[in-house]
């Protein structure tokens, strides 16, 4: 191609981004290729995970204090950002669950709400998506729902007769799901972690994730995103960016947690990729990849 490619993502949240393809993106970004974050929600209803950000103060600016990490997240990774205005929906919690709040994104019509992007598609003329799966990576209302507005999105964009008042039709040349924690990723930085200090910070999650497969039995296997790993994209030299760019959301990870509790140089020899699934392709490629772009350079 001749001219600059394009890669979009599609996400639901504010930090979002930084956890999910991020490295990928800091590499295509440095690479040449102009990458767009959709954010569909400003995040307003999202805890303050850092304990040292947990005070009042934070609470009541914490709208514009998510916009503020959003920026400078963005200006780490050198990509673009915009966002779709939606309403966070926050993440339920209790037995049973409590409704959603009205007027929230997880409420919307996905036909309704999947306008605004169609609007930046064909804005942006991407030539390559990536969202996430049906399970929206994990069942947060707002992921699943960012999943529904993307394929709605994805295949209406190129559709005239859909959207009219949207712009110019524009067809993306392929879908991707971003692929998250596989069984074998955390059993292999888990056996690392306790070969080089006898501890590891995956101990509780690995066996909450065993007992979730064997509870399973006679039923449909838990699904385990290594299974469904189409794409293999080698990003790691820009895992630091990543790093950067989610510690710039500071009120949503502890900077001395879980997220960076493996050396980067051992997280870049044993899994030195971030993965993807592709969905839907209107390009020729080949399996296993290893770049979002095949087929379409």
């Amino acid at each position: 191609m001749t001219e600059q490619l394009r890669l979009m993502a599609v996400h639901a949240h504010p930090d979002d981004e930084s956890s999910k393809g991020a490295a990928a993106m800091a590499m295509y970004s440095a690479e040449g290729v102009d990458v767009l974050v959709v954010t569909c929600t400003g995040g307003e209803r999202g805890s303050v995970l850092n304990p040292k950000l947990d005070r009042p103060e934070i609470w009541e600016n914490i709208a514009e204090i998510r916009r503020a990490e959003m920026d400078r997240a963005r200006e780490i990774l050198g990509i673009r950002q915009a966002w779709l205005g939606f309403v966070d929906s926050g993440l339920p919690e209790g037995d049973p669950l409590p409704p959603l709040p009205d007027g929230c994104f997880g409420l919307m019509d996905p036909e309704v709400a999947a306008e605004p992007l169609v609007k930046l598609i064909r804005e942006f003329k991407p030539h390559v998506i990536t969202t996430y799966d049906e399970n929206g990576g994990y069942p947060h209302p707002d992921h699943v729902m960012t999943h529904k507005i993307s394929m709605v999105a994805f295949e209406a964009a190129a559709d005239a007769d859909r959207y009219p008042d949207a712009g110019e039709p524009w067809q993306p040349l392929k879908l991707y799901y971003n692929m998250g924690w596989s069984f074998k990723r955390m059993t292999l930085f888990h056996e690392a972690m306790l070969e080089l200090t006898g501890e590891s910070p995956y101990t509780e999650w690995l066996k909450e994730m065993q007992e979730r497969r064997t509870a399973r039995e006679g039923q449909p296997e838990w699904p385990d995103p290594d299974k469904r790993v189409t794409t293999k994209v080698p990003c790691g030299d820009f895992f630091e960016a990543r790093d950067d760019a989610l510690r710039a959301h500071a009120t949503q990870v502890d900077p001395d947690g879980f997220w960076f509790a493996v050396p980067l140089n051992l997280q870049q020899k044993i899994w030195p990729t971030e993965d993807f699934e592709l969905v839907k392709s209107f390009v020729e490629t080949s399996m296993p990849e290893d770049d979002l772009f095949a087929g379409v350079r």
